[in-house]
């Protein structure tokens, strides 16, 4: 008797019979076996499952190894689960939180009466590595939450267990655990094939962590960490790591005289004069790129009533990080966005379809509260300036200028040496503004432009702003780290709030459609992604200082002054070096500015009327006649050209 057939179909489209319940792994090994010794996880119908689990039905099938994020969630996932296995066998007694992976690597919070060591972070991560070659197979069990609570209270005592299942789980009425080994988990899984895949695995540090969040509650202790399937994978990680502290834009702002932080304001940075030329060349080149492509500039209040933020529907949904206030006893509130503001200026005269679309930018400060344990240099703060933008057109007009608007950013980001995009459309959150029908229509506006013009992209569920779905532009930078930049959201809502109209072909009102868009995101998250991007070492055209000139001794001093003279006449950023130092010296001080471009004067330059010229990392590049360096420091900032 012939046994039940189910049908798979593969990412490719092709599709293949197999007998019911085979597994994911044994499908995999159809295609080959290498492929089915490499994969880490099966997605079955959308659904992230173990390769050992069996299919029963039709499906569509795709297989992820490592080298996909998917595949490094559960590899990563599994380590935090060999992590706490390996602190139980330790040291006895610990509890534990969660343990979820994170963008690189885990995490996991432990309860224990031991304050961890670096010593037992070496121990630990030994364990793990031992855990590993025992070729343990995690098993998944599923039953019932009741007898789950009853397992974590008698036979592997956890209160932190018991706590998720009588709160965070209390609306499902089964739940999974995985075993591995002795060691038992709470966890939905999907977990690895084996804990032999884990070949290398480092602990990176530990901090405090209060449970669920809540300062009133236990302080955890949480241990980061990282794994490969490879040491060599390891070892470039961490290289990458100290290379990361190296251009901590926090340590590079310092350094560079670029900006800084004060007690007097935590989180309000600080500009100085290097920082305001990087932020200004920014504004320049971006605010060039905007009226080419017909923008009008705008600038709006920052302090706006109270009123304005209730009908938004920013008071509803963000109120915990706005700044408020009262002037002449009525509320006011500082903007934590420049949108309304926008609103109030498309307001002010009547538009025809013909005025459309009407695409206004702003490089608006905002203020947001945000906690003291989150800021992080540029990164995090609480005042910024966003390259903002809103575009208000009809719907008939969106495809094409969110095609436009992806060009845009493209266009920026390749400028900045940012080839490498990732693209993600985010759907509607929990808390929203709007009707499901308007957000669906809106979802599938963008997706359209996205196949439209060619975009590869995935699906981020429930990330959408408030008020509306969004395309969001990761970038990878030159260590490969991910940032999100640029977004562009679609807003039904908000003309809807404030009344927007536009009379049309027909002669009747009718509500615009409101895109907002940000190609940098803020100026200053911007700044402190390109210093690290960079290293410090600034594109010429960016760079705050251009050219130092160093002559070699009181004799250079007037070539050097007339040099320096024509260089600043040029337009260029330049210092000269006068100090009784030896060459040697001012050339190493200019080296640990990053400054581009060097100009040794001595007697043969004085002489001929000539520079010989050192560049950053690169050292001498030859002596050149004025004259021609200058035109070729003109082209390479006219080109915004990079570094080879």
């Amino acid at each position: 008797m012939s046994s039940e057939k189910i049908k798979i179909t593969f990412p490719d489209n092709s599709v293949k019979e197999f007998d019911k319940g085979i597994s994911a792994y044994g499908i995999a090994a159809t295609i080959s076996q290498r492929l089915a010794d490499d994969v880490l996880v099966a997605e079955v119908n959308g659904k992230m499952k173990d390769i050992s689990s069996p299919v029963n039905e039709d499906s569509k099938i795709m297989f992820h190894k490592f080298d996909s994020e998917k595949g490094k969630e559960v590899f990563w996932h599994t380590t935090s689960h060999m992590m706490a296995q390996a602190i139980e066998e330790l040291f006895p007694g610990a509890k534990f939180g969660v343990g979820p992976p994170i963008e690189n690597g885990f995490y996991y919070d432990i309860d224990s009466d031991r304050k961890f060591t670096e010593e037992d972070l070496k121990k630990i991560e030994d364990r793990i590595l031992e855990i590993s070659k025992r070729d343990l197979k995690p098993e998944r069990t599923d039953l019932k939450r009741t007898d789950a609570i009853e397992f974590f209270r008698s036979k592997r005592v956890d209160p932190y267990k018991v706590e998720i299942l009588e709160t965070i789980a209390k609306d499902e009425e089964n739940v999974s655990l995985y075993s591995q080994g002795e060691f038992t988990d709470l966890c939905r899984g999907p977990h690895l094939p084996s804990t032999q895949k884990v070949k290398s695995v480092k602990l990176l540090s530990v901090s405090g962590s209060y449970w669920r969040g809540d300062e009133k509650r236990q302080m955890l202790q949480r241990i980061y960490g990282i794994s490969f399937p490879k040491q060599k994978e390891l070892d470039e990680y961490l290289k990458n790591l100290e290379e990361a502290k190296k251009r901590d834009h926090r340590k590079l702002g310092k350094e560079l005289d670029l900006f800084s932080f004060h007690e007097e304001g935590p989180g309000f940075p600080f500009w100085h004069n290097n920082g305001m030329i990087l932020l200004n060349n920014l504004k320049e080149y971006l605010r060039s790129k905007l009226i080419e492509l017909d923008y009008q500039e705008i600038n709006t209040p920052i302090i706006l009533n109270q009123k304005l933020w209730l009908q938004s529907g920013h008071y509803d949904n963000y109120k915990e990080n706005m700044y408020f206030t009262d002037i002449d006893e009525r509320d006011y509130a500082v903007k934590p966005m420049n949108c309304p503001g926008s609103t109030l200026v498309y307001r002010t005269g009547m538009k025809s379809y013909r005025d459309l679309p009407l695409r206004l930018f702003e490089f608006g400060l905002v203020h947001r509260h945000e906690l003291s344990g989150v800021l992080n240099g540029l990164f995090r703060v609480r005042s910024f300036t966003q390259d903002d933008a809103h575009i208000f057109c009809t719907p008939e007009m969106i495809e094409d200028e969110v095609k436009l608007l992806i060009k845009l950013i493209f266009d920026v980001y390749n400028t900045f040496g940012f080839d490498d995009v990732q693209v993600y459309l985010s759907t509607r959150p929990e808390k929203f503004i709007g009707s499901p029908e308007v957000w669906d229509n809106s979802e599938k506006s963008l997706a359209s432009a996205l196949d439209n013009a060619g975009i590869k992209y995935k699906i981020n569920e429930g990330d959408g702003a408030f008020y509306g779905p969004k395309i969001d532009f990761v970038v990878k930078d030159s260590l490969r780290r991910n940032w999100q930049l640029g977004t562009i959201q679609l807003d039904f809502s908000m003309p809807e709030r404030f009344g927007l109209e536009y009379i049309g072909s027909d002669s009747n009102s009718h509500i615009p459609v409101m895109i907002h868009r940000a190609v940098f995101g803020s100026f200053e998250r911007f700044v402190g992604v390109l210093t690290e991007h960079y290293g410090g070492f600034f594109p010429l055209w960016l760079a705050p200082v251009q050219v130092s000139i160093l002559p070699i001794a009181d004799a250079h001093f007037e070539y050097a002054r007339s040099v320096y003279d024509r260089l600043r006449k040029e337009g260029f950023r330049v210092k000269i070096d006068e100090r009784n130092e030896k060459i040697g010296y001012k050339i190493r001080e200019s080296e640990n500015l990053k400054i581009p471009y060097m100009m040794i004067i001595g007697d043969k330059e004085a002489e001929e009327g000539s520079v010989s010229v050192r560049q950053h990392k690169k050292g001498d590049i030859g002596k050149f006649e004025l004259n021609e360096f200058i035109e070729k420091l003109k082209l390479q900032v006219r080109e915004k050209a990079g570094y080879n």
